[in-house]
């Protein structure tokens, strides 16, 4: 089958590892014809083109800068993006006729070009998987009102989304619960779950066989971490999403613990508030870095004992943050604190792979800590691994999205 694959995060080559390229490796492996678009930051340089590559045909379409930017550039650059994918699309892939038109969210600005593609291909399913449920999760955080210019045209903008999609693939239940509760246009049987999902390393789920003592070790000492203590590890984005004033008062509440080590490695836009705590406090038991390559971050988590994770209490909206998968395929356990809408720390709890509170509580978090020490932590990070093989593989999205084209 012919595949079009629209997304707003830079891919440019699917043999990696992550939830986007692992997707699509999958659909290119069992033989279909796939063209991925995707923008290419006007800071790199270069040209709209299109690369055939390993059986991909990648659409590289020149934007604004969209990330890392000023707030100007990054608005406007949401806007126009429409408009440069449709363009690049009618000039370099436009003689294909698509069985599949696939897409994620965010943003929900390319509703024009879903619209097109429609028109094109009157005969493909379109199907949305909805990572992030836009402008709600806006307005939850306090970027903007309701009753706002922006909102109302950001929902009008949704809605539509919602409509020309065949099918939405949502995360997780209570995402499908969202969506029809507060979209009672859309029919129940064109909701359903496809998950964030990996390839795992160790496609059998069977226990790892390595010496995790000695390269957990050669790690902790390049980073400076303990070897004795257990490493509680929040790696990812420090945006106002993740609720950072609270993960800064929960560390200054564990600071003087001689029983665990905290690690926060990332990068955002509230990265500063741990930044400044910790240049001010210089607690001895927490380590703060900034973000590292994938290779490298994904050699550091493994060294770890426990995932933590973190999200505003303000959400009315479910998400389900995509670093729950790399903590649970290392065998990790986890922590999470969240708005009592997110479905996923009620879910670690009733299948013994972590701990969960509200992120409002200060208090709730340190006994969640104190849990997981007095926890036999390596079996509930292996009861995490079972989880993933059985919920979270590569192949539960690919089959709920080719469920409904094969004949």
């Amino acid at each position: 089958m012919k595949i079009i694959f629209l997304t707003m995060s830079t891919l440019t080559e699917v043999d990696t590892h992550g939830i986007y390229s692992d997707l699509m490796r999958k659909f290119r492996d069992e033989g279909h014809q796939l063209t991925i678009v995707s923008p290419l930051e006007r800071k790199n340089g270069k040209p709209t083109s299109i690369v055939n590559k390993e059986r991909v045909k990648y659409l590289n379409v020149r934007t604004l800068n969209l990330t890392k930017t000023n707030v100007v550039e990054k608005g406007i650059g949401q806007i126009l993006v429409e408009g440069q994918f449709k363009r690049a699309i009618r000039k370099f892939a436009n003689h294909v006729k698509y069985d599949i038109i696939l897409y994620t969210t965010p943003p929900i600005t390319l509703m024009g070009v879903v619209k097109y593609l429609k028109k094109e291909n009157p005969d493909a399913v379109s199907y949305l998987l909805l990572k992030d449920i836009f402008p709600q999760n806006a307005v939850d955080i306090g970027m903007f009102g309701e009753n706002s210019i922006f909102y109302k045209y950001f929902r009008r903008k949704e809605q539509a989304l919602y409509r020309l999609s065949d099918f939405i693939g949502c995360m997780s239940p209570a995402n499908v619960e969202f969506v029809l509760k507060h979209n009672h246009e859309i029919e129940e049987s064109r909701v359903e779950v496809a998950p964030n999902s990996i390839e795992l390393s160790n496609p059998d789920c069977k226990d790892s066989t390595d010496d995790v003592q000695r390269r957990k070790e050669e790690v902790r000492k390049k980073y400076g971490l303990p070897i004795d203590n257990p490493v509680f590890i929040y790696g990812g984005n420090l945006g106002k999403p993740q609720g950072i004033p609270f993960l800064v008062k929960c560390l200054d509440a564990n600071k003087n613990r001689k029983d665990c080590h905290f690690l926060v490695v990332g990068s955002g836009t509230e990265q500063h508030l741990i930044q400044t705590w910790y240049d001010t406090q210089n607690p001895t038991n927490v380590t703060v870095m900034k973000a590292l390559p994938k290779a490298d971050y994904d050699v550091l988590v493994q060294s770890c004992e426990v995932g933590l994770i973190f999200l505003d209490h303000r959400f009315t909206i479910p998400n389900f943050p995509s670093r729950l998968l790399s903590y649970l395929e290392y065998q990790m356990p986890i922590i999470c604190a969240t708005d009592p809408n997110c479905d996923m720390g009620p879910m670690a709890e009733v299948n013994g792979f972590g701990y969960w509170c509200e992120s409002n509580s200060v208090d709730a978090f340190t006994k969640c800590i104190d849990k997981i020490l007095s926890s036999n932590i390596k079996e509930m990070g292996k009861k995490g691994y079972r989880f993933l093989c059985e919920n979270y593989r590569v192949e539960n999205t690919y089959d709920a999205i080719m469920k409904h084209v094969k004949s």
